[in-house]
């Protein structure tokens, strides 16, 4: 069995856990740091999930899957697959992304997981770009910045 490879980053933002889930599920907020995306979903488990924006004057669809699980205000879980990848778009080859938010004295500190990269096509290829470009790192300071501007 191999390892697991997760990518995960965090960031405490100085805001209440409300404020900060607006960002992440308010397409206008996450338009501002999701490369200009805005995700096409319910926000029902199960339901499809689709990451689109505008490149070169075109709506492009960047990134699609499945909402997993949500608990309003506190957490949240999709799955990813990239349609511009090399790799089919099965199942197995989409990763899940969770956000996490704890609020402690009006403080959040807000977490994000990708992977499980070990078990999908071009894992370590996909584990180590994520990993090259900083993870969720640059997208986290962002968001803490659109929030607490």
């Amino acid at each position: 069995m191999p390892k697991e490879m997760i990518i995960k980053n965090t960031v405490t933002i100085a805001a209440p856990a409300s404020k900060v889930w607006d960002a992440l599920v308010n397409p206008e907020q996450t338009k501002k740091y999701m490369f200009g995306c805005e995700p096409i979903t319910n926000w029902q488990p199960g339901s499809s999930i689709r990451w689109v924006g505008v490149f070169d004057g075109k709506e492009i669809e960047a990134v699609t899957g499945k909402v997993v699980s949500i608990d309003k205000g506190k957490s949240l879980a999709y799955t990813t697959f990239d349609p511009n990848g090399t790799y089919p778009n099965l199942p197995e080859n989409h990763l899940v992304v969770t956000y996490s938010l704890v609020e402690k004295g009006g403080r959040t500190e807000f977490t994000v997981t990708q992977g499980d990269y070990s078990t999908v096509a071009e894992g370590q290829k996909r584990y180590d770009d994520t990993m090259n470009e900083g993870g969720w790192a640059g997208i986290l300071e962002q968001i803490k910045g659109i929030v607490e501007a």
